[in-house]
């Protein structure tokens, strides 16, 4: 999985693990909490039909962005030269914040001047369900900066009736603007907000105006406005009065939100509108509002000339209960490796009713990862592949569920060998400017193929022989199963030499490690994507050192390259040496001997990435208290530099992990900045903001994951900072004083693989629940089987199921029912207390109010 934030864990804490007996009583889940979880994966594929430039030079240089409303939280790489851009790039992280639109920018890249924004597809959270797991076109719409929003508005509302000083009656509004929250940030600050609240009816438009707030996304308005909406001539005998002007019925509050300009043009926010008439039945109405865009009159006719984006999205949203109530589903699926056959377990069912495959995966390999339950597992799974292979050649070639669990399985537990293996290189050669080009067609002016040809063996060279020489660090789990899939393979094809080695290299070279090298940025091997000529470079060694290890396991004379120059290229390789060094290396890694990594000695690489701290050595007369640093974790220090540096290179300061005695979320209004978080230790707290949401999300987790079995942790923190004086939290003196807050729960020490459990389950929950069709229908085919053994001459339902033992596979999927039905009743319950207790109107549930 690829992302700016990929494969980030679930979630920071685990509740204990119950067992499969323990049933909680009914309604107990009222009065405990329900983690609500939710997540983004999928696919920005390409673009195509962008507007080309006007003049001779009509190409541009493409880049995708991710946002969630408006605050940008993934980028993708930038192709350039194309007014159909192909990306194809994965993403997948953890939503950590509510938001109102999910949206994908298009850009031109310009060097000089701002990116331009050709176009955007926004799509609002709850039509999200209607795209999951289908690959969409989306026409391109018009980005205007009316209709860029994001936040809410609190207002009240009330009609008063005055008596004038002549003795007249008439009625007088009172509009209460009181706060806002959620507003965008401005070129990646917080804005200066104000609002113009207004009187609009068929004759009359007044207006009235907020002061502005400084450097805030939540301001806090409570101001108050008086709009006179009737006057009238005197009483009659009956008490009654005349509306001279207009019908209330025809006037509206109209609330527009701005960011003071200063010197520039001030920008739109967003607007409200709200109908006078909200008050016929009650004397005063109170709600928060979800600002809407504006329609100024300038929207394209043709808005499908800007071109359209290719883009997959499963967005899911987890109620997550206490872990006792996930007893007898983990117990269930925990048994999987166990059943015989394998494809009547309650895991490979699951996988087998799926829409789509990568769906069930990721839960069910972090499940079974997390209870040493994944080896024989993988093993079962690949062995019912093999049953179907009939070429040695294509050994474990295919995109089943067994290939697909050993690719999320080398994700999770080969990203320290991945680093630790090829991120200096890798290094290297993005840092270095070398031409590796070795196409005659592609070739530059000046190049010389030969020294490109140089350049290129160079770089192969090294990385070849540090995978080969890398065998003590690949983890144990890999080494477990590449054992098995050795084992297996000689004994599906026992005629065959090679094929103990092709089982292997399979894996290990076609989807680890020429995978890595080709895409870094979404190992987490360099923090950017790398530059066209990069790439390319990159490209050119993955495919050569993807060849040497097929190459290397079958003996082959021949190598697969259909392009002529790589075939020459290739030549340079064919050696014994290369052949012997491959097959070593595959022998160790498939070894059932234990492995001691050898970065146990050297610190793990953990995260790294460009974000701002509050500088400790700050004046009061100083104004850049906030400076752009580059922060690097490992397993025993945080440290931060002034730009991008290597491992183990001088910092500007350094924090050991195991003096780290919390990292919480720091409050907005302590700087008046988003996305801030802070890692207390035994000196001053260090103040960090993130660029974006997710990336603060990713980095508190990592922070506390690493930290957790520290020694002294806090149990209370002040969740704002300590200025003139006193906490801004809780207004304490004392700078020592106690913390206000609890801490976050962390998670328990004896977790080896940081896995959330109780989320994994109850997303295999909601998959069970989503596929209830197609599981009754595999419980009809078992029926059908068991009942009828005659030849088949047409295919039927269950002919798109692996059914090979009817009866284990029946009781199965009956025990998956009585599961579900089970979890079905807390899950009802929370549902109805959620939708109960977030009235409309309220913080948590705001009114969406009509758009101009």
């Amino acid at each position: 999985m690829a992302a700016a934030a990929p494969a980030a864990a679930a979630a920071s804490s685990e509740a204990p693990a119950a067992s499969a007996t323990a049933e909680p009583e009914a309604g107990d889940e009222d009065s405990r909490d329900v983690r609500v979880l939710q997540s983004l994966r999928g696919k920005i594929c390409e673009a195509k039909n962008l507007l080309p430039y006007l003049g001779p030079h009509k190409m541009r240089d493409c880049f995708c962005t991710i946002n969630l409303d408006q605050e940008e939280v993934y980028r993708t790489q930038v192709v350039e030269k194309s007014l159909s851009p192909f990306f194809s790039e994965e993403f997948y992280f953890e939503i950590p914040r509510t938001f109102q639109y999910l949206s994908f920018y298009v850009y031109d890249k310009n060097v000089l001047q701002r990116d331009l924004r050709i176009g955007k597809v926004a799509i609002k959270k709850e039509d999200l369900c209607h795209h999951s797991g289908k690959e969409t076109w989306f026409s391109l719409q018009p980005v205007d900066s009316n209709s860029e929003v994001q936040g809410k508005v609190h207002l009240e509302l009330k009609l008063n009736e005055l008596i004038t000083e002549n003795g007249t009656v008439c009625q007088q509004l009172v509009v209460h603007i009181k706060a806002c929250h959620g507003l965008p940030l401005i070129n990646g600050q917080s804005c200066d907000p104000y609002a113009t609240v207004s009187l609009v009816g068929p004759s009359r438009n007044d207006q009235k105006k907020t002061k502005v707030k400084k450097k805030t996304s939540n301001p806090q308005f409570n101001e108050i406005f008086y709009f006179e909406v009737t006057r009238s001539s005197s009483y009659t005998r009956k008490s009654q009065f005349q509306v001279e002007e207009e019908d209330i019925e025809k006037l509206e509050i109209r609330i527009d939100l701005w960011n003071n300009g200063n010197l520039v043009q001030d920008v739109f926010l967003g607007e409200i509108k709200v109908p006078v008439n909200v008050l016929r039945t009650d004397s005063s109405h109170q709600a928060w509002y979800l600002l809407q865009p504006r329609d100024n009159g300038n929207k394209s006719s043709k808005t499908d000339d800007l071109g359209s984006l290719r883009l997959n999205i499963c967005y899911t949203e987890d109620y997550v209960l206490p872990s006792e109530y996930y007893g007898p589903l983990k117990t269930l699926l925990l048994k999987s490796p166990d059943v015989q056959p394998i494809s009547a377990s309650a895991a490979y069912i699951l996988s087998e009713i799926c829409r789509d495959k990568n769906d069930a995966v990721l839960p069910l390999v972090r499940l079974l990862l997390h209870h040493d339950k994944l080896v024989p597992f993988a093993t079962a799974v690949a062995e019912l592949d093999l049953k179907d292979t009939q070429d040695a050649n294509t050994i474990f070639r295919g995109n089943s569920l067994a290939t697909r669990c050993l690719d999320e399985m080398m994700k999770i537990v080969g990203g320290h060998y991945l680093k630790v293996t090829l991120k200096p290189i890798l290094d290297e050669i993005c840092d270095s400017s070398k031409s590796c080009e070795i196409d005659p067609i592609k070739l530059k002016e000046g190049d010389n193929v030969e020294n490109n040809k140089e350049n290129l063996r160079y770089y192969v060279d090294k990385l070849f022989s540090t995978i080969v020489k890398s065998s003590m660090s690949c983890p144990t789990v890999m080494c477990d199963i590449f054992y098995s899939l050795r084992q297996m393979a000689t004994q599906r094809f026992p005629n065959d030499p090679h094929v103990q080695y092709s089982a292997v290299s399979s894996f290990v070279f076609l989807r680890f490690f020429a995978v890595a090298v080709v895409s870094p940025h979404t190992f987490h091997l360099r923090p950017h994507h790398p530059d066209a000529q990069t790439i390319r470079t990159l490209t050119l060694i993955s495919k050569t050192i993807q060849t040497l290890g097929s190459w290397g396991s079958l003996s082959k004379s021949k190598s697969s390259f259909k392009e002529t120059f790589m075939c020459e290229f290739f030549k340079m390789f064919q050696e014994e040496g290369y052949i012997m060094a491959v097959k070593k290396f595959l022998d160790e890694i498939s070894s059932t001997e234990t492995k001691e990594s050898s970065g146990t000695s050297e610190p793990v690489h953990l995260k790294e990435g460009e974000m701002y701290k509050r500088a400790q050595g700050r004046t009061r007369i100083g104004k850049k208290n906030f400076k752009k640093r580059w922060f690097c974790l490992t397993s025993r220090e945080l440290t931060y530099h002034k730009q991008p540096v290597f491992i183990g290179k001088d910092a500007i300061y350094t924090i050991p992990v195991k003096n780290i005695l919390a990292v919480e979320k720091l409050e907005e209004s302590s700087f008046n900045k988003k996305n801030m978080f802070q890692v207390i230790h035994t000196e001053k707290p260090l103040y960090v903001q993130a660029n974006n949401c997710v990336e603060a999300n990713e980095w508190i987790d990592v922070l506390c994951r690493v930290s957790r079995c520290n020694q002294n942790r806090l149990s209370f923190y002040h969740p704002s900072v300590y200025l003139n004086g006193n906490w801004l939290c809780c207004q304490e003196t004392s700078e020592n004083t106690l913390g206000c807050k609890p801490c976050t729960a962390g998670v328990p020490a004896d977790i080896q693989i940081d896995i959330d459990e109780d989320r994994e389950t109850e997303r295999i929950y909601s998959l069970f629940t989503l596929s209830l069709l197609k599981l009754q229908k595999m419980e009809e085919a078992c029926g059908t089987i068991a009942v009828y053994q005659g030849p088949q001459k047409e295919p039927d339902d269950y002919s798109n199921f692996v059914i090979e033992d009817s009866v284990t596979t029946f009781k199965t999927i009956q025990q998956i029912k009585s599961i579900i039905e089970k979890l079905d009743e807390p899950h009802e319950k929370y549902r109805k207390k959620r939708s109960s207790s977030a009235k409309y109107g309220s913080k948590e549930n705001p009114i969406v109010g009509k758009a101009s």
